[in-house]
């Protein structure tokens, strides 16, 4: 286990940001479309007959199975987001008490959608979920560049190569560096002189969850709105003068808006979720914080859900969005559930925690003793044809609520997927 860490020591108080790693991403046949190199190496394991590629079923999916849920349907996201009161009594019996925060949308029928929400509207600092208003302003400026072109927009994330710089540090989350050539693969952290396509920039921030390349991603997008259709072009030279010249407050408030105001658009309040700074301090050198990050159940839910019809920037991103939430490696927190393991598993996860080490309370990695954020997010597709989404969000001291987050995953998927009780003869 690896994680990202930024420690504060105030009057004895240490806090920790954290994200578990070791997750992988995307569709392992999206090698060609996207250029991609991990998925290269997963492919070639999978076709090679003597090699065993140890993933459950549910995670190689080809590209071409997986598909936006809801898009027959038109309501409102008022309308879809009614609790269903009979459903709703089930989830929130195997929801344990104290500081938890659940949405949950079984989406099996889309004509006969059930919702359920506890404490939906409570405030949490999201950690790494927050990663997901970065790739949304990617693809909204994208789609900014070239409406007309999915393709374009394409090609762009494909071939267009740029350099970490010193924005991407420090970050002690681990990227996968697949050499093509020498069939090697090594798993390191992210350096200065790092140059990656922005697919593979895109990659590494979901499939790791790696903050240097959120931090590179969202300067990209922030790039992308400054530049317009000659982002394509510039060179980093050209980008280097542009934040050289650019007043800060300027810069902070672009960058703000851009993660910020697709989630508007959406319907979701700046109180149900919003992102307030970049995930690393060599970003910070250039842009400031506006406002502070919080998510809640509902505002994710709102996301997701829109996500699934299509809406976030437009069908096509939000495809690709899903596609690159996809889990096809080692399972975590709520993906680990047993009951889930043949289910294609969409996923983001992220915890924050901080330990006050002065007041003699136990304390350590993801057991914070002054308050433990973790959250997940998740979309899961049984083979039998049942589906659901689920925002969980948790503040539990002390202790480490991965597990946790699993059993409650189980309890969940057994509601909506119960399973069939043998009988003896």
């Amino acid at each position: 286990m690896k994680i990202f860490s930024k420690k504060y020591t105030i009057l004895g108080i240490t806090l920790i940001v954290s994200s578990f790693v070791l997750m992988s991403f995307y569709p392992i046949d999206g090698y060609e479309s996207t250029g991609i190199t991990r998925l290269l190496r997963l492919q070639r394991i999978q076709q090679d007959s003597t090699q065993k590629l140890d993933l459950p079923i549910g995670a190689q999916l080809p590209l071409n199975c997986i598909n936006l849920q809801l898009t027959s349907v038109e309501d409102s996201i008022t309308t879809i987001l009614k609790e269903d009161e009979e459903f709703s009594a089930k989830i929130k019996q195997v929801v344990p008490s104290g500081n938890y925060s659940v949405t949950v949308l079984d989406m099996s029928d889309p004509n006969n959608l059930k919702y359920a929400a506890h404490k939906e509207s409570l405030g949490y600092q999201p950690g790494s979920v927050g990663k997901l208003t970065v790739i949304t302003a990617l693809f909204m400026q994208l789609h900014n560049i070239c409406p007309q072109s999915w393709e374009a927009r394409k090609a762009l994330l494909k071939n267009k190569k740029v350099r970490a710089g010193d924005w991407a540090l420090y970050d002690h989350h681990t990227i996968p560096d697949y050499d093509i050539e020498n069939d090697r693969q090594v798993k390191r952290k992210v350096k200065a002189d790092d140059v990656f396509t922005l697919y593979e920039w895109a990659d590494h921030m979901m499939s790791v969850s790696n903050n240097g390349a959120a931090s590179v991603v969202w300067r990209e997008a922030l790039l992308m709105a400054a530049f317009g259709d000659e982002y394509e072009y510039i060179t980093e030279e050209d980008a280097d003068e542009y934040f050289k010249n650019t007043p800060r407050k300027e810069l902070t408030l672009l960058a703000n808006s851009i993660v910020n105001d697709p989630l508007r658009k959406l319907g979701i309040t700046k109180d149900e979720w919003r992102l307030g700074s970049f995930f690393t301090s060599g970003a910070n050198k250039y842009v400031g914080d506006i406002g502070g990050s919080i998510g809640t159940p509902v505002g994710l839910m709102k996301y997701l859900v829109q996500l699934e019809q299509g809406k976030v920037v437009d069908s096509s991103s939000s495809l690709e969005i899903k596609r690159l939430m996809y889990m096809t490696d080692r399972r975590i927190r709520y993906a680990y559930a047993q009951e889930i393991r043949d289910a294609a598993v969409y996923f983001k996860s992220g915890s924050l925690y901080s330990c006050d080490r002065s007041n003699g309370k136990s304390c350590g990695e993801y057991a914070g003793n002054v308050y433990n954020y973790m959250n997940s997010v998740a979309i899961i597709e049984h083979p039998n044809g049942k589906k659901y989404m689920v925002c969980l969000m948790t503040n539990v001291l002390r202790k480490n609520s991965a597990w946790d987050h699993m059993v409650l995953a189980s309890k969940i998927d057994q509601v909506i997927n119960p399973k069939k009780k043998e009988t003896s003869s």
